[in-house]
């Protein structure tokens, strides 16, 4: 079976964790630092700050902007729960808008509908989903316009640009992953990443129980530290971070020749001015094919995946709090439709012809 993702854990991996173990420093020190540093120049951004995983970066960054209870949080229904949970960790409450149905994106004509109507807005999180990155462009147009706080979550988009600037480097924070599965990975990990030198001091005490010193704690902080192991993983994996893009860009590139010209298939749309990173290769089929289509990869032996299945108002928790006259038509649309390949780094170019093979052959 060639499955949907496969991490890579190589030499160098190994020997920085052994220079881990071998220090007897396991929790936060020099790696962790330098871990942050790297990422943070490799993002065009100022500051790093390495925390425990995506989520609780996610939660950080909003706190770095003063979200606080009451606040309104617009926000896409079309990501993973985490994304809309971290607004709730703040007590705040998430707006959803619809999407672009070409890019899957948080849409920025919903964006300005609903600051038009909504009083006391404080903030937009935006998901640069699938590796790609949002309409920046206006976006930061409307950020000008409203004066609202914007958190980037590209915890799926390491190394994506928009007009040749990375993303985490347009917001006042944002949040990355590194989670196994993710394009470079720590096991479990993240980084929130901003240019305000007084939101990095802050973020740095909301990670570590809000100690300003050694014995003394200001703020209401978390445990959310990264330690030296998990930061000696992403030392080695960003150093090959970029030839692995340029792999997942290329398995790309083959999949959309191959399948430009089938009538059940609609290949990802990538806007001229982006790269994407191709976290997931996503395509659209029909929800009546969907299913069918799956069970056809899996007998030929192609993994796949639906990301994501539910908007995130539908979800449970969400109908519990009163989200169900919510309607996004274009993301309860691409719910029904969505689904991921294998394009990730350790494909081998068997692998990926015969992806295409068994793809093709769908119809006949």
């Amino acid at each position: 079976m060639i499955n949907i993702a496969c991490p890579v854990i190589g030499e160098k991996e190994g020997r920085l964790i052994k220079e881990v173990l071998d220090s007897g420093i396991l929790a936060s020190g020099k790696y962790v630092s330098q871990f942050e540093q790297s990422f943070a120049r490799y993002s065009d951004a100022k500051f790093g700050i390495a925390s425990v995983n995506g989520t609780a970066s996610l939660h950080v960054a909003l706190l770095m902007c003063g979200i606080k209870p009451g606040d309104k949080v617009i926000t896409t229904p079309f990501s993973f729960i985490a994304t809309s949970n971290s607004i709730l960790f703040c007590g705040a409450k998430p707006i959803f808008v619809d999407i672009d149905p070409k890019t899957f994106n948080i849409n920025s004509i919903e964006i300005e509908r609903v600051l038009k109507k909504e009083k006391n807005v404080r903030a937009v999180l935006i998901v640069h989903l699938y590796g790609l990155s949002c309409d920046m462009e206006a976006i930061i147009a409307l950020k000008k316009k409203y004066k609202f706080m914007l958190i980037e979550d590209s915890c799926q988009a390491h190394g994506a640009e928009f007009g040749n600037k990375r993303v985490g480097s347009f917001g006042d924070t944002a949040a990355f992953s590194f989670y196994a599965t993710k394009n470079m990975m720590t096991g479990e990990g993240g980084v929130i990443l901003t240019n305000n030198e007084e939101a990095d001091k802050y973020g740095r005490q909301l990670i570590n129980h809000g100690r300003y010193s050694h014995s003394l704690h200001t703020i209401l902080g978390y445990n959310y530290r990264l330690t030296n192991i998990a930061a000696a993983i992403g030392i080695a994996q960003l150093e090959q971070l970029e030839s692995w893009i340029e792999k997942r860009i290329i398995n790309a590139k083959k999949y959309n020749e191959a399948f430009k010209n089938l009538d059940f298939v609609k290949i990802p749309y990538v806007p001229k001015n982006c790269r994407h990173v191709f976290h997931q290769y996503t395509i659209r089929v029909s929800s009546i094919e969907r299913s069918k289509f799956i069970k056809y990869l899996a007998d030929n032996g192609v993994n796949s995946g639906v990301y994501y299945d539910t908007v995130l108002y539908k979800q449970p928790l969400y109908r519990r709090r009163g989200y169900g006259s919510v309607i996004c038509v274009e993301a309860e649309k691409a719910v029904g439709e969505v689904l991921s390949l294998p394009v990730h780094q350790s494909l081998s170019e068997n692998d990926v012809d015969k992806i295409i093979e068994v793809v093709n052959g769908y119809k006949k």
